[in-house]
């Protein structure tokens, strides 16, 4: 499954940004769309986790401050971020499977495309 997330960028700590997954090429709206993030030096994590329904799940380190959403009208899936910290610095992907959004987050099922992920950096 083609993915392209972007929107990533420099932000102040305190600030915001929004990211978009475009998925390609398939029965979207059947599809959990998840997000993960690998900062320097550490493993990929799950971070947040939409299935077909819209029922979402995140990540303690981001609950409270990160909405994920999603526009099945036009294969998109949205990572918005809010209160960013230093800590959220790294690498975001994002992922579109058939499967279940624990298993996805966990990564007990790791996605079989990652796809070009999209730089956060949080710094002043």
């Amino acid at each position: 499954v083609p993915l392209q997330a972007s929107g990533g960028g420099l932000v102040q700590p305190g600030g915001s940004l929004r990211l978009s997954c475009e998925v390609s090429g398939l029965s979207f709206h059947y599809y959990a769309i998840a997000w993960y993030r690998q900062a320097p030096g550490k493993e990929r994590e799950g971070v947040s986790c939409i299935n077909g329904a819209g029922r979402t799940d995140y990540a303690d380190s981001v609950k409270d401050r990160f909405t994920i959403s999603r526009d099945n009208t036009k294969n998109m899936g949205y990572l918005q971020m809010s209160s960013l910290n230093p800590e959220d610095t790294a690498v975001y992907y994002c992922a579109a499977e058939l499967v279940q959004c624990d298993h996805l987050l966990s990564l007990y099922i790791r996605p079989s495309n990652w796809g070009r992920g999209t730089k956060v950096t949080v710094s002043s």
